[in-house]
């Protein structure tokens, strides 16, 4: 990594990225490509997207490389990560980036548009306890068209099978220290590199001013997303694609 952001290789931070979580998740493509998936079904190739809780633009990157004529609008509050995005899709028009708070209610009037054909988020709502995640998710509802979609590929627990879930914890994490021993990234030791490096140091220590080391939310079940997303405003819901650890849930507008 070099010292100045014009100079700075992106697509080795994205990627970079992109393997520390696959540590915490080795079938993340797959959840990407059922997402897709469900988004030409449902919207077809030429969506616009709400790529929220954005990251460093995962989703948004596996969804330009299969749909071309797609736009995306990624929203985030990390410094770091956004940096990453902003840096790795620097002069593609069909990528604008938000700095928002998805807490705050009016977060919403900093997009660009007034509605998607789709909202998709990986990895990042389990961020939220229920109550603001209820909020948002009726926020969201404002935002999907009629006919468009959402999808929250994320943690949902089921608290009613906890023999279950200890030995899929238990296996999951087994291979998780094979793989770090292995030479893996985990989360504190791509932080710690991020840290160190002269272009993403300040927005580092931005972003950690603002979430601290971890912030604890809530991984509530797919049947408590299901029902709160018909709540909200959306007309079907359901799983399309699950891990032992992991759900998809779709919500038809």
């Amino acid at each position: 990594m070099t010292e100045t952001a014009a100079g700075t290789d992106w697509r080795a931070w994205q990627e970079s990225w992109d393997r520390q979580q696959e540590w915490y998740m080795p079938d993340r493509e797959e959840r990407f490509r059922v997402m897709l998936d469900m988004v030409e079904a449902v919207v077809g190739p030429e969506p616009r997207v709400l790529d929220l809780a954005c990251g460093t633009g995962s989703i948004t990157d596996r969804l330009l490389r299969r749909f071309p004529a797609a736009t995306s609008t990624g929203v985030d509050l990390d410094p770091a990560l956004l940096a990453i995005a902003r840096g790795y899709f620097a002069g593609d028009g069909r990528v604008s980036f938000v700095t928002a708070d998805l807490a705050d209610p009016g977060w919403t009037r900093l997009l660009p548009y007034g509605s998607y054909d789709a909202v998709l988020t990986a990895t990042a709502l389990h961020w939220l306890p229920v109550g603001p995640l209820t909020t948002l998710y009726g926020q969201l509802a404002g935002l999907v068209r009629d006919g468009g979609v959402l999808m929250n590929a994320d943690h949902m627990t089921d608290l009613g099978t906890p023999r279950i879930n200890a030995a899929e914890r238990a296996h999951r994490h087994a291979a998780m220290d094979r793989a770090k021993a292995a030479g893996a990234l985990d989360w504190s030791d791509w932080w710690d590199l991020a840290a160190k490096d002269p272009v993403l140091a300040a927005p580092t220590a931005e972003r950690f001013a603002i979430y601290g080391e971890h912030a604890d939310g809530d991984t509530p079940s797919a049947e408590w997303h299901m029902r709160t997303l018909r709540e909200s405003g959306f007309s079907e819901t359901r799983p399309v694609w699950a891990s032992p650890s992991d759900t998809v849930v779709l919500a038809l507008k």
